[in-house]
C-alpha cells in the first residue's frame, strides 16, 4: 500500500464535476427565472456568472464575506451586470440553485472506479471540503460517493476553511491520522495543496486542464486514474 494509509480528497472540482453540474443547474434556473427578464443568451450570462462566482468564493475563503453574502451576492451581482436589479429575485435564484445544484449527477471521469480500487487496496479515505455542510452531504449521497469515505470534514463543521491548518488538524483528529501517513488530493493549489503543505502532508495536485504553475506539489495528475499509478 506504500507510505500512505489515509487519503483525503477535495470534493468540488476534484471528484464532483462542479463546472458541468453548475452549468446544468444554472441553465435550468435561467430558463425558468431569468430569461423572461433578460435579453441575453444563457451562454453570455453564464460566462459572467462564472467569473463573479469565482471571485465571491475567493472572498468567502478569505473571510471577507459571509455564507449568506456569498449565497445571494454572486447572483445579484451577475444579474446587475445585465441591468437586472432585484434582490428578491436574486434570493429566489440562490434558493433554486441550492435546491437543484447538489442533485446534478456528473463526476470527473473515473471517480467511482478509482475510489473503488483504492478502497480495495486498503486505503482509508476521507473528504475535506470548503463547501456548505448541508449541500456537500447531498452531493455525496446523490452521486453515490459517500460509501467510499469514513470522515466527511466540512469547513463549517471544522470552523475553518482550507488552506487554514485548523481544518487539516481537525481532520487528523477526526480520522486518527497523522500527516506523515496521509495524502491530500485536490484541484486547488491555494486551498488544497498549500493547505496540506502547511501541515506537512504530501499532496496530489489534480490539474486536468494543465494549468501552468511554478509550485512543486508531491505529485501532479491530469486524470484521476493516474492516482492508481502513484498509490
Amino acid at each position: 500500500m506504500g507510505i500512505y494509509k489515509h487519503l483525503f480528497f477535495d470534493l468540488d472540482h476534484t471528484l464532483w464535476d462542479f463546472e458541468k453540474n453548475s452549468a446544468q443547474a444554472m441553465r435550468n434556473i435561467f430558463a425558468d427565472l431569468l430569461a423572461p427578464r433578460m435579453k441575453v443568451p444563457f451562454e453570455v450570462f453564464h460566462e459572467a456568472y462564472v467569473e463573479v462566482n469565482d471571485r465571491w468564493w475567493d472572498a468567502y475563503r478569505n473571510e471577507l464575506v459571509s455564507k449568506e453574502d456569498l449565497r445571494v451576492g454572486r447572483f445579484s451581482e451577475s444579474m446587475q451586470r445585465f441591468g437586472l436589479v432585484d434582490l428578491i429575485l436574486a434570493d429566489e435564484v440562490a434558493t433554486a440553485y441550492t435546491d437543484i445544484g447538489p442533485y446534478m449527477p456528473h463526476l470527473h471521469e473515473g471517480a467511482h472506479e478509482v475510489l473503488h480500487e483504492l478502497g480495495e487496496r486498503g486505503y482509508i479515505m476521507h473528504i475535506i471540503t470548503n463547501g456548505f455542510e448541508e449541500v456537500q452531504h447531498i452531493k455525496l449521497r446523490e452521486s453515490d460517493l459517500k460509501k467510499y469515505f469514513i470522515e466527511i470534514i466540512t469547513s463549517e463543521e471544522a470552523g475553518a476553511k482550507k488552506p487554514d491548518p485548523i481544518i487539516f488538524e481537525h481532520a487528523f483528529k477526526r480520522s486518527r491520522a497523522d500527516a506523515s501517513e496521509s495524502l491530500m488530493v485536490g484541484d486547488s493549489m491555494g486551498a488544497d495543496i498549500h493547505g496540506a503543505m502547511k501541515v506537512g502532508m504530501d499532496q496530489a495536485y489534480f490539474n486536468p486542464k494543465g494549468i501552468p504553475h511554478t509550485e512543486s506539489p508531491t505529485y501532479e495528475v491530469k486524470a484521476l486514474k493516474e492516482l492508481l499509478g502513484i498509490l
